[in-house]
């Protein structure tokens, strides 16, 4: 006797196959539509390069207050503070997925310099885009309260009788190009201390370790009580009324030093960005609205820092700027890297 195998019908076969195997069986550019829609399909998690309860932290967190409801995930957080932020970037360019759900939160001026200064691997703009900008921090020079020193003439004088200690976030910062360019035109003399970022600078200047301290604007504002703002590296004074009437250094010294404000903005791995337009543009456009938002601007200046530095920067705007901190950068070179930026 003879026993035959039950037929199976080429479309009950093919059926239970797209049924078994799912999203699998749809053809490439509906699983591509798919994965587009399903995006941010986890936590972003942000890379910041610098130490935590910094400047950079408060702006981030400000504005993930309305990022994350914009994108409907939550925000993570690791710190890397060391080498001016070349660990940090290195780790995010060589060890972070590629997905779009990994971001970096950078500082745009002094990690510029880094990059023009100490020669990384990784490349930019081929590695990582700023796509953006959060605020323009212009730098300032400073002293505490207490100081004998009243005005940045005060100041200068000072330096050409002895070197004055100054405290600094990183050596690779606008801020220290200023003062260097300052010391450059009136002979003054510096020593440039380095604190790993604006909170040791705060207070190695309270503790009286540092004479001077130079260091983006909005922060230091935020302890106007304690500190007392000398001069600015910009054209205009946009904080005059909460400096005293702090000149800005060109206007009291008739020099040409450059702008120098830092600006924070946010970045993705540029491979990812190219590869996915539709999701990159949803990460841009969110980024603009989160922006724009009371939620943000509310929280910023919940934690102590002035409104008037948020200013938007498209991706454009970002990478100009990054080119002109490379430019700038590369003048300084030499002053910035010998001898660990001391004069």
């Amino acid at each position: 006797m003879t026993t035959r195998s039950p037929s199976i019908s080429r479309r009950a076969l093919f059926g239970g196959l797209a049924a078994t195997t799912g999203v699998l069986a749809a053809p490439s550019f509906l699983r591509h539509a798919s994965a587009q829609a399903a995006y941010p399909s986890r936590n972003m998690r942000v890379l910041i390069p610098t130490g935590q309860g910094g400047g950079a932290e408060k702006l981030a967190r400000s504005f993930d207050a309305a990022w994350s409801k914009l994108l409907g995930k939550p925000f993570e957080y690791e710190f890397h503070a060391a080498a001016g932020g070349q660990v940090g970037y290195t780790l995010y360019v060589e060890k972070r997925e590629k997905n779009g759900h990994n971001l970096l939160f950078g500082n745009m001026g002094p990690e510029m310099i880094m990059y023009a200064t100490q020669k990384p691997t990784y490349k930019f703009p081929q590695d990582f885009t700023y796509f953006c900008r959060t605020d323009i921090d212009d730098s300032c020079v400073f002293v505490r309260r207490d100081s004998p020193i009243k005005d940045v003439k005060a100041l200068v004088e000072a330096a050409k009788r002895r070197p004055l200690n100054v405290a600094l976030s990183r050596i690779p910062h606008p801020a220290t190009i200023g003062m260097m360019a300052l010391a450059d035109a009136t002979g003054a003399k510096f020593n440039y201390i380095p604190y790993g970022g604006g909170n040791p600078s705060f207070m190695a200047m309270l503790s009286g370790e540092t004479e001077v301290g130079a260091l983006p604007i909005a922060n230091t504002l935020a302890l106007n009580d304690k500190f007392r703002i000398l001069g600015v590296f910009n054209e205009t004074n946009i904080f005059a009324a909460q400096t005293d009437n702090a000149p800005t250094i060109n206007g009291a010294f008739g020099t040409r030093i450059p702008e120098l404000s830092s600006s924070r903005s946010w970045a993705v791995h540029t491979e990812w960005a190219d590869a996915n337009p539709q999701q990159f543009d949803l990460l841009q456009r969110t980024a603009k609205e989160a922006h724009a938002s009371p939620a943000f601007r509310e929280q910023w200046v919940k934690s102590g820092n002035p409104v008037e530095a948020l200013v938007w920067g498209d991706r454009k705007t970002c990478h100009d700027y990054a080119e002109g901190m490379v430019k700038l950068a590369l003048q300084y070179e030499q002053q910035l890297t010998a001898r660990g930026g001391r004069k």
